[in-house]
C-alpha cells in the first residue's frame, strides 16, 4: 500500500441568509465530483487564514470575503482517489456585496495546467449534508 502523505487544506463555508455557497465542477459529473464548498491547498508559508481567503476568491470569482471565525480542524484520508491525509482548517467566511443566485467561474491554477470550470450557486443550509468527500464535517458549528 502507498504510503500516505498529510495534506494543508482548507475549507471555507461561506453563509449568507441561511444558504451556503458551493458550487460543482461542469466537466464532470455529479457522481464523479459531487457538490463541494470552496477550499484547496495550502501553500507552503501561507497562512491557513489567507489560504481560505484565496481559494474562496479563486473558486468564485468573487472578491469581498472575511472571515467570520475558525471551526475547527479534521483530518479526512482521501484514498483511493490520491493516497493522502487532508488536515483541513475550517472556515466560515462572509460575502459582501450582491450575488447571483447561480454563475460561472472557473479557476486558472496560476496557469501551470488548464483552467478547471465552475457552476456557483447557494442551497439552503439545512441541505448541506450532501456535500461530497466529508466537507460538511463541521457544518454544525454554524449553529454553535
Amino acid at each position: 500500500m502507498p504510503k500516505k502523505t498529510v495534506v494543508d487544506k482548507v475549507l471555507c463555508y461561506v453563509v449568507r441568509e441561511g444558504r451556503l455557497l458551493v458550487f460543482r465542477h461542469t466537466d464532470y459529473s455529479y457522481e464523479e465530483v459531487g457538490i463541494q464548498v470552496p477550499g484547496g491547498s495550502v501553500r507552503p508559508g501561507e497562512d491557513p487564514v489567507d489560504a481560505a481567503l484565496r481559494e474562496a476568491r479563486e473558486e468564485t470569482g468573487l472578491t469581498g470575503f472575511t472571515v467570520v471565525r475558525k471551526l475547527g480542524e479534521v483530518e479526512y484520508d482521501i484514498s483511493p482517489l490520491r493516497f493522502e491525509v487532508q488536515r483541513r482548517h475550517v472556515f466560515e467566511l462572509a460575502l459582501h456585496g450582491v450575488t447571483p443566485e447561480r454563475w460561472a467561474s472557473r479557476e486558472d491554477h496560476d496557469g501551470e495546467r488548464e483552467p478547471t470550470r465552475f457552476e456557483c450557486f447557494w442551497i439552503p443550509l439545512r441541505a448541506a449534508h450532501v456535500l461530497q468527500s466529508g466537507q460538511g464535517v463541521l457544518v454544525g458549528r454554524l449553529f454553535d
